[in-house]
């Protein structure tokens, strides 16, 4: 037909990005949208082909023997990435790692970019962006059939990939660095609220021997905490208790720590949880929110929180709205020594109940 190109032509077009239209533009907006990169390192960390050629599988045939993919097509995904700075080909059908390859062999980059695990459902609830924008909720039960949270505990491995990703395999040692207002020598007793598999706890356990601990979060995810505590040497010092943290909390403890759980939910939920932390601190005990609150004039637009869960940051002035609604006041807010944010609460309501939350997660 005049005025239509052949079908391969048209699919040439699209590969080269139509540039010749953009080159008035500061950015690149088919760079920028481009998605095969992303693709391409999550196939590669998928399939552990960084692994293979640490070990020393370098031929192309013998790697893809070893990653079960196809040979061709693994070379191509290769010399993809090679044209983006990460793998290098020395010799023609012969791969090697460069200094950036070699990050994809760390346990960060398989949890986060494994297509089997969590790295799968974060690299795919992107398709569901278009709903949460149009409707302000999360729509990943429409890419994975459930809402984020009951997808993991129908599917234990991501389940359990999601929780070494938040833990020290992915997120890095955790820190007991805390500035407390009057400091640590009136703390006996710590609760950390969604603590996981417990590093954080047993990060304040090791640090302060003089103190217990409870950790709670869902009894799939404590499970796997033993094992954290008797590594630190802290077992006997901890209760552990597998319940919804929407759900009243262990009472009369100290001090209440959230680390990197408050920017998972929206407001309402948000709300409902701080109401439990105030309503168990009640009357002297603190709350200590790490993670999800920031002294910026905007908070980070947090979008992979918004298409899995419906969550985001909020800036002080956002928060002090929420903790007040949940009958908290903002005690002390600033940066420990490795400049990470924090806000210390403490419970201003006597009388305040949260019965009605108590269906939520």
């Amino acid at each position: 037909m005049p005025g239509v190109l052949p079908q391969q032509e048209s699919l040439r077009l699209i590969d080269c990005g139509s540039r010749i239209e953009t080159t008035s533009l500061q950015v690149d907006l088919w760079a920028l949208s481009d998605l095969c990169t992303p693709w391409c390192i999550h196939v590669v960390v998928t399939l552990r082909v960084a692994d293979h050629l640490a070990s020393g599988i370098t031929r192309i045939d013998d790697l893809a023997t070893a990653a079960c993919a196809h040979s061709d097509s693994l070379a191509r995904v290769l010399r993809h990435l090679i044209g983006k700075g990460l793998f290098a080909e020395p010799t023609p059908g012969h791969f090697s790692l460069n200094d950036d390859a070699r990050a994809l062999v760390s346990p960060a980059a398989h949890l986060g970019f494994d297509l089997d695990g969590i790295g799968g459902r974060m690299a795919r609830a992107w398709s569901s962006l278009l709903s949460a924008v149009e409707t302000g909720a999360p729509a990943y039960d429409e890419v994975f059939g459930r809402p984020f949270w009951d997808d993991l505990a129908a599917h234990p491995y991501v389940a359990a990939s999601f929780d070494a990703l938040m833990g020290p395999e992915g997120h890095g040692p955790p820190s007991a660095d805390m500035p407390l207002t009057g400091g640590w020598d009136r703390i006996r007793t710590v609760v950390d609220v969604g603590g996981g598999s417990g590093s954080l706890l047993a990060a304040i356990l090791q640090a302060h021997p003089s103190i217990t601990g409870t950790l709670v979060d869902l009894p799939s995810t404590v499970a796997r905490a033993a094992a954290t505590f008797e590594a630190a040497g802290v077992a006997d010092r901890v209760t552990i208790a597998g319940q919804s943290f929407f759900d009243a909390l262990p009472a009369g403890a100290d001090l209440y720590t959230l680390k990197n759980v408050l920017a998972d939910w929206p407001d309402r939920e948000a709300i409902a949880l701080l109401t439990r932390c105030g309503e168990a601190a009640r009357p002297t005990g603190r709350v200590m929110i790490m993670g999800g609150v920031t002294d910026a004039e905007t908070a980070d637009p947090e979008l992979l929180m918004m298409v899995l869960v419906g969550g985001k940051s909020r800036t002080m002035a956002e928060f002090r709205e929420l903790s007040a609604a949940a009958g908290l006041e903002v005690q002390w807010a600033g940066r420990n020594s490795a400049g990470r944010f924090m806000v210390e609460c403490l419970s201003t309501a006597d009388n305040y109940t949260c019965t009605r939350y108590s269906y939520l997660r």
